[in-house]
This record gives structure tokens, C-alpha cells and sequence, in this order.
């Protein structure tokens, strides 16, 4: 998917280059295109021409969910976008109305919409965002491009050289380069290499694993929930959870996890034994009937890392990173895509209010991009960390309190809408952490739920009957 990239021969033009070509880079491509006159995207991989795998992403196979958060600010990037995806064949599925899910204090009801999610495979969602962002006349994209280091110094960056796959090496110019070239990113010894101080990191590793198989979904199940059986990291054992997300083509994507000592394996006859071993069995009980597609592919690699650019002193202008090049998280929480998202509205926003070239532009940008890492971050680590084995900073007394209140809270969630409401709010990055603790919310926390818990999950009978097929009548 070469393309030969704006003119670069006008001085006087307003240049950026963007490090990466999946959906964050394509996300901060849309947002530099109202700002720069020549855009380019560097990608190491061939780009394809369609919805499909990409050599550079092989956890594109497992279950991606896009929260309402992110995709309102993937089509405020992108006008249109949502009616594209959904127009291939994803899904728009209210929350959490159309959830099934047991989280650590029980299962959720399934009240009237509050907010939504996306549910398609991750080929559909980043081939939208890729065909819409490169029909900009102002961006091109050089892929089978390898990024070798930045130019400039350690006040400014100036660009990037790059080697094109017939080896050969140019530097590209640039008022901004943006690092959005994913978990991968070597940023951090790019600028190293400039003489910039080294940003603090932070790891945790829970020693997750997961496993994905894709099954065909029974007919009529163009409307069935996404269910989801989540771990309880208060149990001193294994974190297993088990999803089905139901894509396009009529099929459902169903991803398992697992924790050190816990984790399932590649192997077809154990997958369905994995889902039904997990809290509940709801998701190996649907899928038995089922139709595999695809045989298991497992990944492994899912530390959760984080570096903190945005405390770096005296960050060199010219230069924003953003996107998993500053945070991963374990996927079984679903934020990754959100935050980009996210950190190129954020972009755009101070392009809008500073312009292109704005003295300390970089570092204000960096700053604002941390605002929706911190919150994912806090999200993801705070559980992933209590499993055992696991490997990181522990909890202080303040994150443990500040866990317990949310415990608390999703067990109110099961029973009352407006705690559920919250909750789902913040989780889908639609509000700050603060919402959790407006005053409302914490009476209700403090009262507990209104209604009593449900003993199983909150399947339709149509929905049960969809899957076991017709029952004899008596």
C-alpha cells in the first residue's frame, strides 16, 4: 500500500512525519492533516489493501473491543467512520444492555444503554481507519520503510532518516515527528541518541496468556450479546477469564486468558475445557455446539509497560509520542485503541490552539496524551499486579483503598443503575476516574445494591434457545 507521499520540494511548507502505520499512527496522521501541509506515514510492514492480517500484528487474532470513549474520538478524527465500520459489518452494541458478564462481585444486569462498543475483528477496524485517513490529499505513506533514528539534537527534532527496502537511506524533514509505531517503539533510545535523559518506566507483568479461536456463530444470532467472564484478583489463585465477541461474517471470535499458572494452551481439544474451567461456564457451554473456523493461535508477550515521557525535563520540541509506543496494557481490559484515540484528539487540540511549530507545543502535547494513559493505567495494573506471581509495584495504602472502593462499587453496580451507569462511564473512557466518586455515587456505593444478586448469567431465553436449537416439548 505504497503511495508516493506529498510534494517535498516547497520549503516554506509545514511538514510531519509519523512513525507507524496502524491505527494510532492513521489516528495522528487525520489529526496533522488540518495543520501540516505534507504528512507522512513511515511503516516498517507492507500495508494491505484490505481487511487483513498484517505481518506487524499478530494480536490483530485475538478479541479487540473499541469503547464508546475511543470511538467518539475516532470519528470526531474521522467523520464517518463508525457507519463505515458498521457498514462492513460490525457491530454497535449498547452497554450494558447488550453485555453478559461476571465481573470479580457477580453479574451485571443488563440495564438500559449508557454507552457502547465496537465489535468487530481488529483487521476490519484498522483497514476503516486506514482507507479513510490515506484518501487525505495532504498524507502519504512510505511502508517496507525502516526508521533508523531522529535528527536534530536534544532541544529540537528535526526529522528522521529512514531506509527504503531497496536499502537505500534519506532523511525526511519535519516540523513534528510523531512516535506512534506501537510496543515496539524505540523512542527511548532515539532520544537517548540525541543526548535526552532517559524517562522512568514501569512494568507489570501478571504472566498472562491467551488463546483465540474463531467459531461460526449459530443463526439468528445477529443480535446476541457479547459475554464476558472476568477473572476475581482477590482469589489467591490463576486469573482466568473467557470472552465471546461477536464479529463480522456472522462469526464469533471467543479469547481465553490466564494468568502464570493458569494460562490455556494452543490446543483445540482444551480450548472449550479452558472456557467452561473459568468462574463460570457460560462461554464454553454457547461455543460446544458450535463450529470452529480457525484453529487456536496463543500469544504470550503481554507485560504491561509504561514510560513516562511527559516527566521528562526539557523535552525536545519537534517531537510527541503516543499511542502503545508510551503505555501497553493487559488487552483483556480493552483500552489500548481508546487511548490513541484519545492522545491524537488531544493532538489535534493543541495543534488547533498553538499551530504546527509553537514553542513548546511537544511538551504540552506529551503532557495531555499521559491524561487518558494514567486512567487506563490505573485501571489495568491495580488488579493485574494481586495475581499471583506476578511481577511489579505493589499496591500503597491509597491504591488498595482506592481498589476496595471499586469492589464495592460493582457490587452495587449489579444491583443499582446509577452505580452501573458510572462505572461504565469511566470504564469505556467516557468520563475521568473523579465520576467514580461524585457524590451520588459513593452514596450509592455506601447503601449497597437495590437489588438482589443474580445467581447465573442474565441470558434471554431466546438467546439460549438460539444456541441449543429447538428443545423437544414434554
Amino acid at each position: 500500500m505504497s503511495s508516493p507521499g506529498p510534494s517535498r520540494h516547497r520549503p516554506d511548507r509545514r511538514r510531519a512525519v509519523v512513525i507507524g502505520g496502524g491505527t494510532a499512527g492513521m489516528l495522528a496522521a487525520a489529526a496533522l492533516s488540518e495543520y501540516a501541509d505534507d504528512v507522512t506515514v513511515v511503516e516498517r510492514d507492507t500495508l494491505p489493501d484490505g481487511p487483513h492480517p498484517r505481518k506487524g500484528l499478530p494480536q490483530a487474532r485475538h478479541a479487540h473491543l473499541l469503547w464508546s470513549g475511543g470511538a467518539r474520538a475516532m470519528e470526531g478524527l474521522l467523520p464517518g467512520l463508525s457507519d463505515r465500520w458498521l457498514a462492513a459489518g460490525a457491530r454497535r452494541i449498547a452497554l450494558p444492555t447488550g453485555l453478559v458478564s461476571l465481573n470479580s462481585q457477580g453479574w451485571l444486569r443488563r440495564w438500559p444503554e449508557t454507552q457502547y462498543v465496537i465489535a468487530c475483528s481488529r483487521n476490519l477496524l484498522d483497514w476503516a481507519v486506514r482507507e479513510q485517513t490515506t484518501s487525505h490529499r495532504r498524507i502519504g505513506v512510505l511502508d517496507r520503510t525502516e526508521l533508523l533514528s531522529l535528527e536534530g539534537g536534544a532541544d529540537r527534532v528535526t526529522g528522521v532518516r529512514v531506509r527504503t527496502d531497496a536499502g537505500r537511506e534519506r532523511v525526511l524533514g519535519a516540523d513534528l515527528v510523531v512516535d506512534a509505531s506501537g510496543r515496539g517503539s524505540r523512542a527511548t533510545r532515539w532520544l537517548g541518541a540525541l543526548g535526552v535523559a532517559e524517562p522512568r518506566r514501569e512494568e507489570v507483568d501478571s504472566g498472562l496468556a491467551y488463546a483465540s479461536r474463531i467459531f461460526r456463530a449459530p443463526p439468528g444470532a445477529e443480535d446476541f450479546p457479547l459475554v464476558n467472564v472476568q477473572a476475581d484478583a482477590g482469589l489467591p489463585i490463576p486469573g482466568r477469564t473467557a470472552t465471546i465477541v461477536p464479529i463480522e461474517g456472522e462469526r464469533w471470535l471467543v479469547t481465553l486468558s490466564g494468568t502464570r499458572g493458569g494460562r490455556p494452551t494452543g490446543c483445540a481439544e482444551e480450548f472449550e475445557a479452558f472456557a467452561r474451567s473459568v468462574r463460570h461456564p457460560v462461554v464454553g457451554e454457547l461455543i460446544g455446539p458450535l463450529h470452529p473456523l480457525t484453529d487456536v493461535v496463543v500469544t504470550r508477550s503481554t507485560v504491561s509497560r509504561r514510560t513516562y515521557f511527559e516527566r521528562v525535563r526539557s523535552w525536545p520540541e519537534g517531537f510527541v509520542v503516543l499511542g502503545d509506543a508510551v503505555a501497553t496494557y493487559n488487552p483483556v481490559y480493552g483500552h489500548g485503541l481508546s487511548v490513541a484515540a484519545q492522545g491524537a484528539v488531544a493532538l489535534r487540540a493543541h495543534l488547533a490552539a498553538r499551530g504546527l511549530t509553537a514553542p513548546g507545543l511537544a511538551g504540552g502535547v506529551q503532557r495531555a496524551v499521559a491524561r487518558p494513559v494514567a486512567l487506563a493505567w490505573q485501571l489495568a495494573v491495580g488488579q493485574d499486579v494481586l495475581y499471583p506471581g506476578a511481577t511489579g509495584p505493589r499496591p500503597g495504602r491509597a491504591a488498595t483503598l482506592a481498589r476496595r472502593y471499586v469492589e464495592r462499587l460493582l457490587l452495587t453496580a449489579a444491583g443499582h443503575p446509577g452505580a452501573a451507569r458510572a462505572l461504565f462511564d469511566v470504564m469505556t473512557l467516557s468520563a475521568p476516574r473523579t465520576a467514580l466518586v461524585a457524590p451520588r455515587v459513593v452514596l450509592a456505593a455506601l447503601r449497597g445494591p437495590a437489588l438482589p444478586e443474580l445467581t447465573g448469567p442474565p441470558l434471554t431465553e431466546r438467546e439460549l434457545s438460539i444456541v441449543r436449537g429447538p428443545q423437544p416439548t414434554p
